[in-house]
């Protein structure tokens, strides 16, 4: 087995993705894991499912854009943003099969002694009992969700610095952040 390469929100940021994996020379014994987020945002929604669900290298855990997605898509109601409606109308041909996918993503992959979630853990609370919404949305630092909140652009400035291997490519178009 190669490298397992762990990136985060795609939001279907399909080129950027691919200018990604070949910036790393990504190999065929590699896999890549992403933190969620995998729609929502980016022009190519349809090209970023269809390449996780067609090639066994790529795993995902379920982001909030995701999770709203499939809410929506289960007649929830949910408050839907100019990108959600964009990728609906996008996804609608082959909705069911992508339905399905993001249905049956994780909260949590264990990679050896780490653990990838989409956006937090609550601290002191088992990994099995955390809430859906605390491993798909929260945004904070501490075990009181109304304290500590995080400021934008932590997380990633944290990485850079703790990990010399982070590395960001251009934006992509309507996501708004780096790839």
């Amino acid at each position: 087995m190669g490298r397992t390469v762990v990136v985060g929100d795609i939001h279907g940021c399909y080129d950027e993705l691919l200018d990604l994996l070949e910036k790393i020379s990504f190999g065929s014994d590699d896999r890549l894991v992403s933190v969620g987020d995998l729609i929502v945002k980016g022009e190519k929604n349809r090209e970023v499912l269809e390449l996780f669900i067609s090639d066994k290298r790529f795993s995902a855990v379920l982001g909030n854009h995701d999770r709203k997605m499939l809410r929506h898509w289960k007649g929830k109601r949910v408050s839907l943003k100019k990108a959600h409606e964009d990728a609906i109308a996008e996804l609608e041909t082959g909705r069911e099969k992508y339905a399905s996918y993001l249905d049956s993503l994780p909260l949590v992959i264990e990679l050896d002694n780490h653990l990838v979630v989409h956006a937090g853990v609550r601290p002191g609370v088992a990994i099995g009992e955390q809430a859906v919404e605390d491993l798909t949305e929260l945004r904070t630092l501490g075990a009181d969700a109304r304290v500590e909140k995080a400021r934008p652009g932590t997380k990633s400035m944290r990485a850079r610095r703790l990990f010399s291997s982070a590395i960001g490519l251009r934006r992509c178009p309507g996501a708004g952040r780096m790839l």
